[in-house]
This record gives C-alpha cells, structure tokens and sequence, in this order.
C-alpha cells in the first residue's frame, strides 16, 4: 500500500517588521529560488507571489513533509540566498512564524487567481487588513499585537 494525500496549502509569511524590501525588479528571481526548494521537497507548487512585504505560496506537499518544517526549509534557506545574493538590499528577514491555510480542490483556480493579482489587491486592501480577513474566514482565533509587531 502507497501513500496517497492531495492537501492544498494556503501559505503567507512576511518580511521583518513588515518593512517593503521585496522589489519587484528581483522578484522573479526570488520565486525561481523557492520553486528550487519546493521542487526538492517533492512538493508542488500552483502559484507564488508576493508584494513588497510578504509572500503567497499555493503548494501541495509531500505526505512525509511536515508543514512546518517545509515552511522552516523556504524562510531559513531564502533568507540566507537574499542576503547572500543581496537583491532587497534592504532585506532583513522573514518575521517569525506564518499562516497556512488548507484549500479546496474546487477553490485552487479561485486562489491561483487571488495571488497573480496580488498588486492590485493590496491597492485596496493592507496585508494586515488581509491577514485578518483569512484568519477570520477560516475562524482562526489571534491576538492583534502579533499581527502589527
């Protein structure tokens, strides 16, 4: 007998202290590098993408990957290829921990959608104002000093 599993994960996580490093120019290169670690874990990956201060990864895992491992593996080894490779000069880190969210086979194309248009969600809408929206939709309880620290 295989092991067989089809989880959709939701995954955002930002940058220290929210700050608005992740430029656009260098981007691309970015999501290349995190695809690079989400392939090595056998893992796949629908969609990345991101707006200056966090970043969207729509990903299914691999059954013997632990979610908070795969999340530990993308920010440790990311970080260290920015500031190795300096391309957000101004980039400190990612700021602890992360939201994962599980999504339906059904909603994929809905939130595949949702990250591509990312810079002009975040015209309306802060990514506070957004984190919060998807802890409560998803009945997630939190404490709002961690949301603005």
């Amino acid at each position: 007998m295989s092991t067989y599993t089809k989880i959709i994960y939701h995954i955002i996580f930002e940058t220290k202290y929210h700050r608005k490093v992740l430029k656009k120019q260098n981007q691309e290169q970015l999501f290349k590098y995190i695809w690079g670690i989400i392939k090595n874990n056998n893992c796949h990956l629908y969609r990345i993408g991101d707006i200056e201060n966090h970043l969207h990864i729509l990903t299914s895992l691999h059954p013997s990957i632990a979610l908070a491992d795969f999340v530990k593996d993308i920010k440790v080894s990311s970080s260290k290829w920015i500031k190795e490779e300096k391309i957000f000069s101004l980039f400190e880190g990612w700021q602890k921990g992360y939201s994962a969210f599980s999504v339906s086979e059904q909603n994929k194309n809905i939130l595949i959608d949702y990250v591509k248009k990312q810079e002009g969600h975040h015209k309306k809408k802060s990514f506070v104002e957004e984190w919060k929206e998807f802890l409560e939709k998803n009945g997630i309880k939190y404490d709002e000093k961690f949301l603005i620290e």
